[in-house]
């Protein structure tokens, strides 16, 4: 420290820079961020909201990821044969929704007044069940699904099965993967930034801690809430019953145990998740009699 000619301390030079030296790197780095926020946004049709996706992500890499990791986990976990009684089921369960993929894509585009980005025309559809007591379901980019023995008796019943899957389905259509990995992106910025400009562990931390109450979390909800939307809308079409929904996500919240705090967690609490299928469950009931020509049931 130094001391000016009336005594007051000063910091020293080198204190100074350093400070300022921060401060530029993290300018620097949230200026590139803003600028890779911005320049990687796009419109999704399907919900008519701006969303962001890296842009050097095509469609064919995001199917090779999709692969990749279906096969990594079909080599743990080995799926049921294709000749089994469930297998069928839930095949048959897939093909129905699979075959609705296309009129659901259309219908909600045409909501927002968009054409469809027809994303899923590429899909390869597989579907395997797996043999675990876990009530748990996928869909990978691509088309790669994968339904978990665990979940059959929280379903109970092929409609309940269609809304899962839907959901499911739905995460892929709208392309939610691609969309979690350009946040990571994002967080990597965060933390590189938070390195070089000096931050200790604990101030790195706190960051990220803040960033992911007050952005990834909520981000993930969104998902979530977006994918029951179009799997509701998606399984009604397929002539299922929407309105098994509500007593589903019933059974899966008992499944569940005690749910965290919504704020600190990525889904939807099970009773704001009921309300929103709820609200919707008019719009997936024309839809089921738009598609099908069953409303009432």
């Amino acid at each position: 420290m130094r001391q000016d000619p009336f005594g007051r301390r000063q910091p020293a030079a080198g204190r100074r820079r350093g400070g300022g030296l921060r401060l530029w790197v993290l300018l620097l780095f949230a200026g590139y961020g803003a600028y890779y926020w911005f320049s990687n946004q796009s419109v999704d049709p399907v919900t008519g909201q701006s969303v962001l996706i890296d842009r050097s992500l095509s469609a064919d890499d995001e199917k090779a990821l999709g692969l990749q990791a279906y096969r990594e986990i079909l080599a743990q976990e080995r799926p049921l044969p294709a000749d089994a009684e469930v297998s069928r089921q839930i095949r048959d369960i897939a093909g129905r929704l699979v075959d609705k993929v296309d009129e659901v894509e259309a219908a909600l585009a045409a909501e927002h007044g968009l054409e469809p980005s027809r994303f899923s025309q590429g899909f390869e559809w597989e579907v395997n069940v797996i043999d675990s007591e876990q009530a748990n379901a996928f869909c990978l980019p691509g088309g790669k699904m994968a339904v978990y023995t665990g979940l059959v008796p929280v379903a109970q019943n092929a409609d309940a099965m269609a809304v899962v899957m839907g959901h499911e389905i739905a995460h892929a259509l709208l392309r939610h993967g691609a969309q979690r990995m350009a946040q990571q992106k994002l967080s990597q910025m965060g933390q590189m930034a938070g390195a070089l400009s000096g931050m200790d562990p604990q101030q790195q931390q706190m960051v990220m801690a803040a960033m992911g109450y007050g952005y990834l979390l909520p981000y993930a909800r969104k998902h979530e809430t977006e994918a029951d939307e179009v799997g509701l809308m998606l399984a009604a079409a397929a002539c299922f019953d929407p309105q098994q929904a509500v007593p589903l996500w019933e059974r899966m919240g008992a499944a569940g145990g005690q749910a965290p705090p919504e704020f600190s967690s990525t889904h939807p609490n099970p009773g704001t998740r009921i309300q929103n299928l709820q609200g919707l469950m008019p719009k997936a009931m024309e839809y089921r009699q738009r598609f099908c020509g069953q409303g009432d049931l």
